[in-house]
């Protein structure tokens, strides 16, 4: 006679299984760690000099318990792979095939100048060097492999120069788990969506109770979410000029650029379309004598002193999205905020906004701003990392993963295109725009590789990095307790 088992039954059925399956996942995670005995006194920020597998393979684990997060820490870093090849069609949105090739051997090649990094200096090496074409050779696939380890070990060198900087927002920064958390793996698109970067709303103290937070879109900064499916973040970087990636970067649903980089002329390599804009409070402010330039700068002021930029006016800056910000003081308040922030954007956003009172034009919060920069800490483990606010790019990322399943950033990472311009659209040559002389920029780009998802050739010959959101069964920590 056929037995039918009811609900219960199979309900426990069903919870056993899974605890088999949690004690098999934790045995295996524990036997993987005893295979591997990990130092911990090496950065997390070192791994990115490998190549990994995809940190999603992890979610499709058919259970993910918090509790075995510490357990499993070895089970879910990811295995290191040989150079992939791919074939790549510059008019279609994805790259449409990837294959894994035999192990290479770049012992064999001969050794190259070492990239020097130093402020306002060009570059001493030539990444035409290392630039190919066939990407089924052997011979591309070590030059690849090259200009990756040598690209890595350039940002572990800038890292190092963060150590004599000054302390001008006041950092006081406390780690969260001590020194133990580099021994943990917590995947690092985790770290990014849990600083929570996000915008002001008017309902936000002290906001809510003042004129200005009025002045705040009622909106959200992104409508239809459920319809965003692929973003691309658009550096500035002098590396896409010649990259023919315009159509590549149109195809996506939104486009993110930043402060006045122009699309007009440069359709071909950058593309035309622009759903966001996120500005720094330099380029917002006011333009006119009250300018003060100072050494604590960042690279992108060169656009303040150029009445053509004006935030109020220039059409630029209409019809899309805006996402302003200034970093305020580490531990400040946002009262302190409102009467001492770097620059004076609180002006110029003022006088946008009753200009265009239809427009969608947003101030990022800038503790969310600093929650970030604990996540780059955290990630770099026990090496210092710039006691700056992260760049605009970096913040730019972090405010479009918790909307965008997949994000592609373009020359983010440079690829053997890199040239040593600071951007694409000028001729100004500085390999600090690209490594970092005041954002902690070096330690931005190794997460960036952390949780690239590509391969070495999309990132380092195309200049595609993709990072995909992570499964909320990864996350969900709330480091930050806000």
């Amino acid at each position: 006679m056929l037995h039918v088992c009811s609900k219960e039954e199979e309900r426990a059925t069903l919870i056993s299984g899974l605890l088999l399956a949690a004690l098999i996942f934790q045995l295996a995670a524990s036997a993987a760690a005893a295979a591997t005995p990990a130092s911990a006194s090496t950065s997390r920020a070192y791994k990115a000099q490998r190549v990994h597998e995809p940190i999603e393979a992890a979610a499709h684990a058919t259970v993910v318990s918090k509790a075995l997060v510490k357990t499993r820490s070895a089970a879910m870093q990811r295995l290191p792979r040989s150079v992939f090849h791919v074939r790549w069609n510059p008019n279609e949105k994805f790259i449409v095939e990837s294959r894994e090739s035999p192990a290479i051997n770049s012992s064999k090649l001969a050794p190259h100048p070492r990239l020097k990094v130093s402020k306002n200096t060009k570059l001493t090496l030539s990444p035409k060097l290392y630039l190919c074409h066939d990407k089924y050779s052997s011979e591309c696939q070590n030059k690849t492999a090259s200009f990756r380890r040598r690209i890595v070990q350039s940002f572990e060198r800038s890292m190092s120069e963060s150590l004599n900087d000054s302390n001008h927002y006041n950092v006081d920064y406390k780690p969260v788990f001590g020194d133990s958390f580099e021994e943990q793996y917590y995947p690092s698109s985790c770290l990014v969506m849990e600083a929570g970067v996000r915008v002001l709303r008017r309902k936000d103290p002290p906001f809510n109770k003042l004129p200005f937070g009025r002045l705040f879109p009622r909106q959200k900064l992104f409508r239809n979410v459920k319809n965003i499916k692929t973003c691309a973040i658009v550096s500035s970087a002098g590396s896409l000029a010649g990259s023919k990636l315009g159509r590549f970067i149109d195809s996506h649903d939104i486009v993110m650029r930043f402060n006045n980089a122009p699309t007009r002329g440069h359709e071909a390599d950058v593309g035309s379309k622009t759903t966001i804009r996120v500005v720094n409070s330099q380029v917002s402010r006011l333009h006119g004598p009250s300018i003060k330039v100072s050494q604590r700068q960042s690279i992108a002021l060169q656009v303040v002193t150029k009445p053509e930029f004006d935030f109020a006016h220039a059409p630029i800056f209409r019809n899309v999205t805006i996402a302003a910000w200034d970093p305020g003081r580490y531990n400040g308040t946002l009262e302190d905020w409102l009467t001492s922030a770097d620059y004076d954007l609180f002006t110029n956003y003022e006088i946008y906004r009753r200009r265009y009172p239809k427009s969608r034009a947003f101030l990022i919060d800038p503790h969310s701003v600093w929650r970030l920069w604990q996540s780059l800490q955290m990630f770099a483990g026990n090496r210092a990392i710039r006691r700056n606010p992260p760049s605009s790019g970096f913040i730019g990322l972090a405010l479009l993963l918790p909307h965008c399943p997949q994000v592609d950033f373009i020359e983010y990472v440079p690829s053997t295109r890199l040239n040593g311009r600071c951007h694409y659209y000028s001729k100004e040559m500085n390999s600090g725009c690209t490594f970092g002389s005041w954002h902690p920029l070096a330690a931005e780009k190794l997460m960036a590789l952390d949780m690239n998802v590509a391969d070495d050739m999309s990132v380092f010959q195309f200049g595609i990095l993709r990072i995909r959101r992570p499964d909320k069964l990864l996350c969900g920590f709330n480091f930050f307790g806000y």
